[in-house]
């Protein structure tokens, strides 16, 4: 037997250049930059930089794509603006076409008195995704599901040189959101319920695309968001208001931030929501007090779409646009993505030259931005040298890509090993995730919805033409079955009738693409005409394997007991389906987990870390009459099969009794006792047995992703330190109580003593 000992560390990133763009000398020596510009700029031209406008606005009528350059001169040279974003029309430019727009920005830039570069920002939130021929990862919420940083610190690495490529340093990424819904559009945006393994895969990703120095021509800055609770409201849809007391979010959500804030992230997006009745955009206490304050963040604060606008439109906190400007300003907005026109800048010169909003606060912001923009060196450099970026769309990038899919594609269930696939069955494909790339990359792919992923992506495989690749045209059936919002019974009798003469079935359900707004729903079950097609094939009495292929946990409960297996794919990108293919046919041993619980009906969405008052047992009676058992999700967070097997075992501490200044070093040994070689995410969970605000069940402190080959053992060292055994009271300082601890592994437990 073999046995190999793996110490967990941070590792340290080697530098890209011989300094780090945070050493005191490269600090002081922007600062001067900056204090020395400042000082030439006029109040127009300092209010110009914290105005955001999205280059479609710049486009001649009836020419998308084309500047009007009439237009763009009055927004650089009149108004001054500082920033633009988004993609032009009709959307995902080559990267030699992103060349051209950049340079005529800078050109025009160049044209002004003090020749102050635009710094252009985009959504990169899966890879370079508005550019043609880019490597697209999977969405966030599966990166998370690999439970490796590795892979999202690279994936970053790689979007970073692509977006680098197409002359753009700035990518409004990653999502730090923690949601609570599970019906919330954007939960595949961000890295899934658990705050501890969000705060891990934003850390990663930071790295990935800043490296050690922004400057660096393969790195961007990165920009957090949303700042903060925006995946939390009450009613599941977009941009609808949260509830959440402030030690609840000073607990789980702030530390994301947090996170990523010490890794350096240089910018961070405000939420466009609103909680306990305050827009953030209106928050003096979250944006300056807790953020540029107690956190100390230096970077830029930047609005979402239209956000300072709405404060007044939507919010009602505002009785003019004016009011809304001075409150978002003041309360610490340093970039208002206006985006549409330039009411932010006459109304904000208008409020300094009455004294509404002092200059003070113009400077702090100006300063911010100008900082960025000698940060990411573009006062010398601004448009990229194709020559230097021959791995764009690589061999090399999209194998990283096909890595991060594969690891994380998970198996929830595989009743009677059902998977792998034998070669030469004949298999009937069907469902209408089966054959579009759309459902494979889902929003923020080439355009805002990601509508035209099967025109951009037309040379990468659907599910089904995966499939037929790997098996055969000849052992592959296929009839779409149902559409997600309409069923047809003479077509799903077409479909039952085909399956006959298969051997199993592969079913791909799911969603259509989506983000934001566009993407709420009143209904968290997966539609009627899915489920109705589901139900009428499994009359067949054949194998059924199902393929979720969604953002979100759609319920699956009204039919999921007849399914024989369940693979949720998330979105997964472009090499998504080769990856679900090879996993099929058992090329790949999956080792994707659940970054959620995946809840089994809609008014039980409790989360993996749930208070014990939410896991009341059935034998608890009232009157004699039993309750129902209150958490009882489909798939609990943490879940995922292989086709190998593991043991868990020797799970010990290095002290049972410890004080408030010791860390504590776990142990365990885990061994493939199957017999293919396979990877396994090993979770470490803390319970606080009891504690003065009511303790989780459990709560997620370590994680690591191991690969194993049959017969092979690896023992794993987590260190704990105090700041894991803490919560955060009803005064909103973090302490710990003492008292016992319980560690778990698997089905493994230790207890510890707090003295």
């Amino acid at each position: 037997m073999k046995k190999t000992i793996l110490l967990l560390f941070v590792i340290i990133l080697c530098p890209k250049s011989s300094w780090s763009q945070d050493s005191k000398a490269q600090k002081s020596e922007i600062n001067q930059k900056v204090s020395d510009l400042l000082s030439k700029m006029s109040i127009e031209e300092k209010i110009g930089q914290m105005t955001q406008i999205t280059v479609t606005n710049f486009e001649a009528k009836g020419k998308p794509g084309v500047f009007d350059m009439a237009k763009l001169r009055e927004a650089i040279q009149t108004y001054h603006i500082g920033s633009i974003l988004n993609v032009p029309n009709p959307g995902a430019p080559t990267i030699k076409k992103w060349n051209e727009v950049i340079t005529t920005i800078s050109n025009e830039a160049n044209k002004t008195r003090l020749k102050i570069p635009v710094l252009y920002g985009i959504d990169a939130i899966h890879g370079s995704s508005y550019t043609a021929g880019a490597t697209l990862f999977p969405q966030q919420i599966g990166i998370a599901a690999t439970f490796n940083t590795e892979i999202a610190r690279k994936g970053a690495e790689i979007s970073a040189y692509e977006t680098r490529a197409s002359s753009i340093p700035w990518v409004f990424s990653p999502d730090l959101d923690l949601p609570r819904n599970p019906s919330w559009s954007r939960i595949w945006e961000s890295f899934g319920e658990d705050a501890y393994l969000s705060s891990q895969m934003g850390k990663a990703m930071v790295e990935g695309f800043e490296g050690n120095n922004v400057a660096f021509k393969y790195h961007v800055a990165s920009c957090m968001k949303h700042f903060i609770g925006y995946g939390s409201t009450t009613t599941g849809k977009d941009r609808t208001p949260s509830i959440i007391p402030e030690r609840v979010l000073r607990q789980f959500d702030l530390t994301i931030y947090q996170a990523a804030i010490k890794a350096g992230a240089k910018s961070i997006m405000v939420s466009s929501g609103e909680i306990n009745g305050t827009p953030i955009h209106a928050s003096k206490h979250l944006i300056t007090d807790i953020l540029k304050t107690e956190l100390g963040f230096e970077g830029v604060v930047v609005t979402d779409w239209k956000d300072i606008i709405y404060l007044h439109s939507r919010h009602k906190v505002a009785e003019t646009n004016r009011d809304a400007v001075r409150i978002a300003v003041l309360a610490g907005i340093d970039m208002s993505m206006v985006p549409e026109d330039y009411t932010f800048y006459t109304d904000l010169l208008d409020l300094v030259a009455k004294g509404e909003v002092p200059v003070s606060r113009i400077d702090d912001a100006v300063s911010r931005i100008l900082q960025m923009k000698f940060k990411l060196n573009l006062f010398q450099d601004t448009v990229a040298n194709l020559k230097d970026y021959p791995k764009f769309g690589s061999p090399e990038f999209i194998s990283e890509a096909y890595n991060a899919a594969a690891e994380s594609i998970t198996l929830l269930k595989n009743n009677d090993a059902v998977l792998p696939l034998a070669k030469n069955e004949k298999i009937l494909v069907t469902g209408p995730t089966a054959n579009s790339m759309k459902y494979l990359n889902g929003g923020w792919s080439y355009n805002w919805q990601g509508e035209n992923s099967d025109t951009y992506a037309a040379d990468k495989f659907t599910i089904l033409e995966a499939l037929m690749d790997k098996a055969g045209h000849e052992n592959v059936l296929y009839t779409q079955g149902a559409d997600f919002a309409t069923f047809n019974d003479a077509e799903i009798e077409k479909t039952v009738e085909l399956g006959k003469s298969a051997s199993k079935i592969i079913l791909c359900l799911g969603e259509k693409n989506y983000t934001e707004t566009p993407g709420d729903i009143s209904n968290l079950y997966i539609t009627e005409s899915q489920s109705r097609l589901a139900l009428a094939l499994s009359k067949l009495n054949k194998p059924i394997i199902l393929v979720l292929n969604e953002g979100r946990p759609r319920l699956i409960s009204n039919f999921e007991d007849k399914m024989n297996a369940v693979i949720q794919c998330y979105l997964p990108g472009n090499e998504g389906a080769r990856a679900l293919a090879d996993i099929l046919f058992g090329t790949i041993n999956p080792s994707g987990k659940l970054p959620y619980n995946y809840p089994r009906y809609p008014n039980s969405l409790e989360k993996y870390n749930r208070k014990h008052t939410e896991s009341l047992e059935d034998e608890e009676q009232n009157n004699d009459a039993k309750y129902e058992k209150s958490y009882s999700p489909q798939f609990e967070f943490g879940s995922g099969l292989s086709y190998t097997t593991f043991a868990y075992s020797n799970l010990k501490i290095d002290k049972s009794e410890i004080n408030d200044t010791d860390d504590l070093i776990v142990t365990v040994d885990v061994k493939n006792t199957g017999k293919l070689a396979g990877k396994e995410a090993v979770l470490l969970y803390l319970s606080d047995n009891y504690a003065s605000i009511t303790p989780e069940v459990k709560a997620l402190k370590r994680f690591t992703k191991i690969s194993l080959v049959p017969n092979e053992t690896k023992t794993i060292i987590f260190t704990l330190n105090q700041k894991d055994l803490q919560f955060v009271n009803n005064d909103l300082k973090w302490i710990s109580e003492k008292g016992t601890f319980k560690i778990q592994i698997e089905k493994l437990t230790k207890e510890f003593l707090l003295k």
